[in-house]
């Protein structure tokens, strides 16, 4: 058997020996939580146990890394920096390791191992050893030291809807909170921060006259012309995401994505208790009536946000992705959001200068590659990426692209001063535009309409338990480096801390410009850890 330590940057295709180095120490905080591989390949097919040993054996957990097929790899315009750009077999998720599994000889294979110290400190060696096959260590220093929060605000849209159609539960139900708090803890777990709320069933990736499954948590009664509220379900909703770590809620649009022309799904019941579809696809955005239940809606809601202490944790949303050619309906629109939500924060996607000029967008959130337009023009710094960002080395999360393409964003994050961080799909299993619900298990690319990996980041276990991806693992590695930049630059500055991220770099660090080195940014954070503990 052959047989690997490498670090949790590589990704182990099972037709190819890994070509890196092997892996022999790591430092971590107390409060961190890191991973390695262990990549092997047999001669024959056989059954196999991992067996962890070692004083951080305790607080380790192994995974079987799966492969998951691939269609779309990446779009025509990208750029060199993928592993492969072929549609087939590519690893990503994560599967918790119990018992013995198979192995086929000739495939390689990664056991990829999560150490989460819980305070413990200290030197030692983590061995990995598969049945009486092989063995390796690998050296993990615990530092007695821990990292801050990461004071990102971070948003992976969740889609509850998803879990609906994929576990075939109603909205609701004891099944249907049960499920999505398992998803949400993992989210927080992870450095998420911030949720989409769906106040009303968000107007997101769905067809022009199709609608997605309701998830409408405000129940809204109608008597004639008057609207009465239950906020119930909203506030059992806030109450799950605060138990799972949720300190931000992004209220759910209030008009539909591409323009803001129409209002989103929203069902109403009647004095005869009837529900009914009152406003959707056929609300136009000038609608009066609209406008009528908005202001009603709005004077509810606020005061249902002050009660609960939430005023200062809670963003609103108009409509997602403007462009010129909308800014006459957009600005309108806007202007009635800030006012019935006077004082709020009202954010969306935005990555046209020009547009964010007129006043329309408070404040915008641009894709990375327009981030430079941005930068020290707006009052908070934000950026997100989705499908589009796959070319001039953008980090990215695709299926296809190497870990380091991901981990990065977290640095640079740190670097640029941002405040806030936006991805649309942390768990969104359906086609695009929401025709059909997929598996994600046999589609990754929602259909062929995105490169594999945009439209979710974990996927959905038996009996409503979270499968981690290796890109979520990564992703929240990032986060964790941006916690100790911030902890150093509070022990040496922050143009200390930038010049020692930038050290012997040709060219000052960009969102198209870094090393694509994984020993670059492994290197870049012992550096970090040491400096720390120095000071």
């Amino acid at each position: 058997m052959e047989f690997l330590i490498l670090s949790s940057l590589e990704k182990v295709f099972s037709d190819e020996k890994p070509a890196s180095a092997e892996y022999k120490s790591f430092s971590m905080f107390k409060n961190e939580r890191k991973s390695f591989q262990a990549a092997f390949c047999t001669e024959e097919n056989c059954e196999l146990a991992v067996e962890l040993s070692g004083e951080l054996a305790s607080y380790s957990r192994a995974y079987l890394v799966k492969e998951v097929p691939v269609g779309n790899a990446a779009f025509d315009n990208s750029d060199g920096y993928y592993l492969r750009k072929t549609s087939g077999l590519y690893p990503d998720y994560l599967l918790p390791l119990d018992g013995p599994f198979s192995a086929e000889k000739g495939k390689w294979y990664s056991i990829w191992v999560e150490v989460v110290p819980n305070g413990k400190v200290g030197k030692s060696e983590i061995t990995v050893k598969l049945s009486d096959k092989a063995e390796g260590k690998i050296s993990v220093d615990v530092l007695d030291c821990e990292l801050p929060d990461h004071e990102i605000v971070y948003t992976n849209w969740y889609h509850s809807d998803c879990i609906c159609n994929y576990y075939g539960v109603e909205a609701m139900s004891d099944e249907y909170w049960r499920i999505n708090e398992n998803f949400i803890k993992t989210a927080a777990d992870h450095g998420m921060n911030c949720i989409l709320t769906p106040v009303f069933t968000p107007p997101l990736d769905t067809k022009v006259g199709g609608e997605r499954t309701t998830v409408q948590l405000v129940k809204v009664y109608r008597n004639g012309r008057k609207y009465r509220f239950d906020f119930r379900n909203l506030k059992k909703w806030i109450e799950m995401c605060e138990r799972c770590g949720i300190r931000y809620y992004e209220i759910s649009h209030l008009f539909t994505q591409w323009g803001a022309k129409h209002a989103p799904k929203i069902i109403v019941i009647d004095k005869k208790g009837r529900e009914k579809k009152a406003f959707g696809w056929k609300t136009r955005t000038s609608s009066k009536k609209y406008d009528r239940f908005l202001r009603a809606f709005a004077k509810e809601l606020v005061k249902f946000i002050d009660e609960n202490g939430l005023r200062q944790k809670c963003f609103f949303h108009v409509s997602d992705e403007p462009h010129m050619r909308h800014l006459r309906v957009y600005r309108k629109r806007a202007k009635l959001i800030r006012e019935i939500f006077a004082g709020f924060t009202v954010i969306d996607a935005l990555s046209d200068f020009d547009f964010y000029k007129t006043g329309a967008v408070t404040l915008p959130i641009p894709c990375e590659n327009d981030i430079d337009d941005f930068a020290g023009k707006v009052p908070e710094l934000w950026t997100y990426y989705c499908c589009g960002q796959g070319f001039d080395n953008l980090p990215n999360r695709f299926i296809s692209m190497p870990s380091l393409r991901n981990r990065v964003l977290g640095i640079l994050l740190y670097k640029y001063g941002c405040k806030g961080f936006l991805q649309w799909g942390y768990n969104f299993y359906n086609s695009q535009y929401s025709i059909k619900p997929i598996d994600p298990f046999k589609v990754t690319d929602a259909g062929g309409g995105f490169p594999s990996g945009d439209s979710f980041i974990v996927y959905p276990g038996e009996k409503g338990e979270v499968i981690e991806s290796l890109r979520l693992k990564v992703f929240y590695d990032g986060f964790q480096d941006i916690a100790s930049l911030k902890l150093l630059e509070s022990k040496i500055g922050r143009e200390k801390t930038v010049e020692l991220i930038e050290n012997e770099l040709v060219k000052p660090l960009s969102f198209t410009e870094y090393p694509h080195s994984n020993e670059w940014i492994l290197n870049l954070r012992e550096q970090i850890n040491q400096k720390i503990m120095e000071s």
